[in-house]
Order: C-alpha cells, then sequence, then structure tokens
C-alpha cells in the first residue's frame, strides 16, 4: 500500500505553525486549492500552502483531510505572499491574516452574475432620473455618457476605458508627470496638495492610463461615507467601478472579490479591507489621505495600516503607489526626506480659489464679558447668520457625540462611571440613557444619583446637545447631526443632502471633517477645540493639526474664499500658529527626532488584558523582565517601557496594563522584532497567558 501524501495547510487561526494533513489515496490538491478539515475537534476550510511535503512529526498521527472544496475560489500564489508580508511585519500569524482575507460565505457564480445584473439596473434607473431632472445641457449630456455605459455593461460588452474625458490644469499636468518619472525609477509617490487641488483628477487620469495598459486599480479611502461620495465621481469616468466595503452586503463583497478575481482590468474604490481581494493583475494603488488613522485596524490581528501595507502588495504586484493628502503623515514626510517616496507638491487650488481665513476665539475672554450663549460664542453666531442670509452652508464640529459627555451630582459630586470601564458615562437623549462610549454598555437615566438621590446636572455638551441649541437659534433653518449615533443606513443620505444644499447646517463629529467636496459650504466652525490639542500623546498635535487644516479645506471652494472659526480656551496653543502659517513639518519632525519618537524609531505596543487585577500586575511585570532580558543581548536594544496603565485603563471588565517598545531604525530591526515576538510567545505559552496577550506594531 503506497504511503499518503502529506500537505501544509493555512487555517484561521491563531496558530504559530501550519499543521500537516494527509490526502486520501487518489486525491490531488494544488497551492492555494481550499480544503476542509478538523483541528481539536472542530471544522475549518483551510489554505494549501505546500503540497508533497515530509512531515516534521509522527506521520500516524497526521489527519486525513475530510474533503476538497471545489466550489469555493482557490487562494492565489500573490494573496500567499502579501498574507506572509503582513504576518512577518505585524507579527501576527498567517491563518489570522487568511481569516480577514477570507470571511466564511459561499455564493455560486450564477447568484453573482443575477446580483451584479440587479445593480447595474439600480445605477440606470437613478441615472435616468437625474437626466431627467438635470437643467444644463452640459449635465443631461454627462448623464447620456453614464447611461449608454452602462446599458453596454448589461449588454454584456466591456466597458470602455473612460466615458469622461480628465482635463488636468498645467499644474496638475507637471504633477502628473513627474509622478509617472518616480513610477519609472520604482518609487512611492507622495502627493501633498492642498486642499481643493484636484489630486482625484490626478488619481483618474493615472488610472486611466493604467487601465488602458491592461492592468487594475485599487483605490483606496479610509471611511465608507467618502467611498459614497467618490463612488459618483469615479462612475463618470470609469462606470464599472466596483466599490467594497463593510457597508455593502457580504453577497455584494463576495461578487466584487468574484469580479477581481475574474477580470484583467477593473477598478476597486474601497476602505482598508478591500486590499485582502484576489488581486493578481494590479498596475495602480491610490491611497488617498493617506494620514487618516481609519487606515488603522486596531482589533481584531492582523493590526495593519492599509498605507504601509499598500507599499507592500504593491511590491508583490510590481503596482505603482501613490500616497495623496493635503496633511501628510510626519511618517510619509520622513519617507520623503529620505528618498524612499517622491514628494509632489500642488499648491494651488482648482478653481484658483483663496484659503478660508481664520478666526481664533477665546471662550474664556467670551465668558468673562457675556459674550456666550450656551454652546457658542456671540461672534460664531453672527458668522452664522450672516453666512445663512448669503444662502451659503454651515458645518459644526464638535469631537463628542452623546447630548453630554458625562453627568454629575450637584449634591455629593459623583459622576456615574461605567461599571465595566473606568470612564464616564455619557448621557443621550431620545430616549433619555447613559452609554458608556468604550463597551457599549446602557442604563436608563432617571436625572437622579444612584448614591444619594441628589439631581444629576449635563456636564459639557456633545453632537446631541449642540443641534439642540441650533434648532432653538435657527428655528426657520434646516439643521441636521451626523455622528456615531446616525445610523449607517442614513448617513449617506445626510451627506447627499447637505451636498445638494437641502441641509443649511450640520453638526457632526470628525466624520464630517474628511474629504468631502460641498459646493455651498462657507463657514465651518470648531466648538471646544481644547478637547483636540489637549491629548496627552506625542501624536496630539500632529493629528490636531491635521484635522483642522482638512476641515478649513471644506470651505471656500469654487473660488470663493470660505472661513473657519475655532471656539477655544487656549488661543495661544502652538496648533493654531500652525494653522495661520507658523512652525512647519520640519519643526514638528525636529521634536520627534530629539526626544527618539516615530518616524524615527519604531513603535510596538504590547497589551496585558485581565479581569484579575493583582495577576495582571504580577504578570506584566514579569513579562517586562522578560523582554528586557531577551532584548538586551542586541548591540543597539530597543528602549523597554513599562509596564503602565493607559489613560483608559479597564474596558469591558477587564484592566489593561501596556509595555511600550522603542525599536532603533537599523538593519537590526526585522530581527529584533522576530525575537521580541517569539519572547511574547514563549511567556504566554510557559505562564498559559498567550490568550491576554496581544502585539500592536507601529499603533497610532
Amino acid at each position: 500500500m503506497p504511503s499518503p501524501a502529506f500537505i501544509q495547510v493555512i487555517l484561521p487561526l491563531r496558530l504559530e505553525w501550519e499543521p500537516y494533513y494527509a490526502l486520501p489515496e487518489g486525491v490531488r490538491v494544488k497551492v492555494g486549492d481550499r480544503v476542509r478539515v478538523l483541528f481539536a475537534r472542530k471544522e475549518y476550510v483551510g489554505a494549501v500552502n505546500a503540497v508533497d511535503v515530509k512531515p516534521q512529526t509522527e506521520e500516524s498521527r497526521i489527519l486525513p483531510i475530510l474533503g476538497v472544496e471545489d466550489n469555493l475560489p482557490k487562494v492565489l500564489p500573490e494573496e500567499i505572499r502579501f498574507w506572509k508580508a503582513i504576518s512577518d511585519y505585524y507579527l501576527c500569524s498567517v491563518g489570522e491574516v487568511y481569516k480577514a482575507a477570507y470571511p466564511a460565505l459561499k455564493l455560486d457564480q450564477e447568484e453573482v452574475e443575477a446580483r451584479v445584473k440587479e445593480r447595474l439596473e439600480a445605477r440606470l434607473a437613478r441615472l435616468k432620473e437625474k437626466e431627467e431632472k438635470a437643467r444644463r445641457d452640459d449635465t443631461r449630456e454627462r448623464y447620456r455618457a453614464e447611461i449608454e455605459a452602462v446599458e453596454a455593461l448589461l449588454r454584456g460588452e466591456k466597458p470602455a476605458a473612460s466615458t469622461a474625458s480628465i482635463s488636468l490644469t498645467p499644474t496638475q499636468e507637471t504633477a502628473a508627470e513627474t509622478a509617472r518619472k518616480a513610477f519609472a525609477d520604482g518609487k512611492t509617490v507622495l502627493l501633498h496638495g492642498v486642499t481643493g487641488s484636484g489630486k482625484t483628477e490626478i488619481y483618474l487620469q493615472l488610472a486611466g492610463e493604467t487601465l488602458a495598459k491592461g492592468r487594475s486599480v485599487l483605490f483606496l479611502v479610509p471611511e465608507i461615507a467618502l467611498s459614497r461620495q467618490l463612488e459618483d465621481r469615479i462612475a463618470t469616468v470609469f462606470p464599472d467601478v466596483q466599490v467594497f466595503h463593510s457597508g455593502v452586503t457580504a453577497a455584494r463583497r463576495a461578487q466584487v472579490a468574484a469580479h477581481v478575481r475574474n477580470t484583467d482590468a477593473c477598478i476597486v474604490l474601497g476602505t482598508r479591507s478591500a486590499l485582502f481581494l484576489p488581486h493578481h493583475n494590479l498596475g495602480l494603488i491610490i491611497v488617498d489621505e493617506e494620514h487618516d488613522t481609519s487606515y488603522k485596524q486596531d482589533a481584531p490581528a492582523p493590526r495593519y495600516n492599509a498605507r504601509e501595507s499598500a507599499i507592500m502588495l504593491g511590491v508583490i504586484q510590481k503596482a505603482n503607489v501613490i500616497l495623496g493628502s493635503a496633511t501628510p503623515s510626519l511618517e510619509s514626510l520622513y519617507n520623503a526626506e529620505t528618498g524612499r517616496f517622491v514628494k509632489v507638491d500642488l499648491k494651488k487650488r482648482f478653481h484658483a480659489g483663496e484659503e478660508a481665513e481664520i478666526r481664533i476665539i477665546d471662550t474664556v475672554a467670551e465668558r468673562r464679558k457675556r459674550g456666550m450663549t450656551g454652546s457658542f460664542s456671540r461672534k460664531l453666531l453672527q458668522e452664522i447668520r450672516e453666512t445663512l442670509e448669503a444662502g451659503e452652508q454651515v458645518l459644526v464640529l464638535r469631537a463628542r457625540r452623546s447630548y453630554a459627555p458625562s453627568v454629575q451630582c450637584t449634591e455629593c459630586g459623583e459622576i456615574p462611571k461605567c461599571p465595566h470601564c473606568h470612564v464616564p458615562m455619557s448621557l443621550h437623549r431620545g430616549p433619555d440613557r447613559l452609554v458608556c462610549h468604550y463597551c457599549g454598555h446602557t442604563e436608563p437615566y432617571t436625572g437622579q444619583c444612584p448614591s444619594c438621590k441628589g439631581a444629576l446636572q449635563p456636564l459639557g455638551a456633545g453632537t446631541q446637545k449642540v443641534e439642540e441649541e441650533l434648532t432653538a437659534l435657527f428655528p426657520d433653518r434646516r439643521i441636521a447631526r451626523l455622528d456615531g449615533d446616525t445610523p449607517d443606513t442614513e448617513e449617506a443620505a445626510l451627506i447627499r443632502q447637505f451636498a445638494e444644499g437641502d441641509i443649511d447646517i450640520l453638526v457632526g463629529t470628525q466624520i464630517i471633517t474628511k474629504g468631502f467636496d460641498f459646493d455651498g459650504l462657507r463657514l465651518v466652525a470648531v466648538l471646544q477645540a481644547d478637547s483636540l490639542v489637549g491629548v496627552q500623546d506625542f501624536r496630539a498635535d500632529e493629528r490636531a493639526f491635521q484635522l483642522l487644516e482638512q476641515f478649513r479645506g471644506r470651505s471656500g471652494r469654487r473660488g470663493t474664499p470660505g472661513r473657519i472659526v475655532i471656539q477655544t480656551r487656549e488661543p495661544e496653543h502652538p496648533v493654531y500658529a500652525r494653522l495661520s502659517g507658523g512652525e512647519g513639518d520640519t519643526d514638528l519632525l525636529a521634536e520627534r527626532k530629539l526626544f527618539g519618537y516615530p518616524p524615527y524609531t519604531r513603535l510596538v505596543h504590547v497589551t496585558l488584558k485581565d479581569s484579575n487585577e493583582k495577576r495582571l500586575d504580577y504578570l506584566s511585570k514579569e513579562l517586562r523582565n522578560t523582554l528586557l532580558a531577551r532584548l538586551g543581548e542586541a548591540d543597539t536594544p530597543p528602549a523597554v517601557v513599562g509596564p503602565y496603565a493607559p489613560a483608559i485603563d479597564r474596558i469591558a471588565g477587564e484592566s489593561i496594563r501596556q509595555i511600550r517598545v522603542s525599536f532603533p531604525r537599523n538593519k537590526a530591526l526585522t530581527a529584533l522584532k522576530r525575537t521580541l515576538a517569539e519572547a511574547v510567545s514563549d511567556f504566554g505559552r510557559e505562564r498559559k497567558y498567550t490568550s491576554h496577550i496581544t502585539l500592536d506594531v507601529d499603533p497610532v
């Protein structure tokens, strides 16, 4: 009897090895095939990573596979290479990356085709409705061209590369040509363009050139809301754009994956998860708003940053990569300084408009002279009034959702906190309730102190209260709110209504600062800006500047200057000086270098969580000692700080401790990171503590 053939299989689990399985007689598989197997008495679908291997374990104990999943798509070799690159860099298992890339879902090809047809028919109906309502001939002609393109797709014809011309200004064309030369030299491009400079037109020009060469394009955005507005813009040029993010159904995501797998040249618009589609012929990866922290996945593993991962994917696919932002991250600016990236500047707005005027209002001084009405200074209210009377729109940013961030007893002073987290509960109206924004715990709000039955008083104002105040101040105006409490199904409608002028004032959290394009917006206002600049983090000033500069850029497009009004208790803060043209990126980079912070070093956070705080404190100190011993053998050992309790040190019933490991940026970095991962793994296994420890590479 012939001996069985053995294979190694990647399972969607946190495993440091790839288990062996035996093939039944007569069964053959290839790398990338999907197979059903048993592991720890549970059934999984894995991906074959190696065939005809000699097991490093006793052959008689190796289980046979349960079957081959011929109906499931095969994993491409490029995908496995990408998974391993992510696994190596972010110190997680290949299985965890596989689980992120291939969530369990079955969808046959007939269902895929039916759903694609249904989607195209829905788009066709919307376009015909827009064509009927169009008032201008050029707008009507644009819709007619899109209708013809979608009708061609429904007939099964290959779409034209472009249905609308892309017109670049001389400045934009110069930037595009510089990018092409950088691509020819194998460099990543950092497109630093002021808000409204026309970065999107350059992206689309380069995308069209890539598609014309028969290669695919991946266009990444940090937020679902941005993809929804950008989809219409891209569809005017490339009507067969595929959209991929968590806001579309699982079935639709499977359709897009099938389309990418079976098409040599297509364009995909998506959020970070679109990196894990079965790309096989990528020619261009666009990472828009590259500075945005939404590109970083915090949990579960892989805890990857889509910006860095896009560059890894570009190397594997031999694809060009362009990163774009009006406020590039210091990491990207550093990479441009050191020659890893080529920086391309776009300093002029597309419509030659001026930058928004900045006005800083000192709320301490205003309260002293009774110049405040609730959350608003009288100066800001006058600005809002004048803007509305001119027929223009207003965006109001308050970086905290809820009615009030916390409540306090007027008798004993107690502030109700979440029973599972060390944070105050926020008051939400309609129905009245106290909510923990970290674990989601909710309690009915009675208005009475749980300790002494005294009256509870709201402290501060969240977006709900700001909306209420504005409704009272401007009763004849259309006012709406967009924040984390807005249902996903309503988010796109609110953005569309504001873009079409059906909303006068939109109140929101950070989401409204993103890269939206609103023609009628002239005034943007920031309430309690101190919550942005007062964060205890070495990146706080960088992030606050990025957010404020991005928000400033939302106003005053189409050649008309806008205004940004910032209400703050600290009008002399350096972030505001930088916003007004003061200190720049060079100063911030010099500060990072002086204190040994990224991008001059690389950080890894080792996080421990446990419901037993005494055990947590003991084992976190033991782990620190282990790391000092293992990492201290290096020529230039990393700095190990901690364990310490983070600002929020208890979430969902588990206490938290962190150890920060700061690596020198040299040739030993990869080996040192591997040593760290091995030390943590050995410690977790020996102490039976593995499930309590996570590693976060390049935390944000």
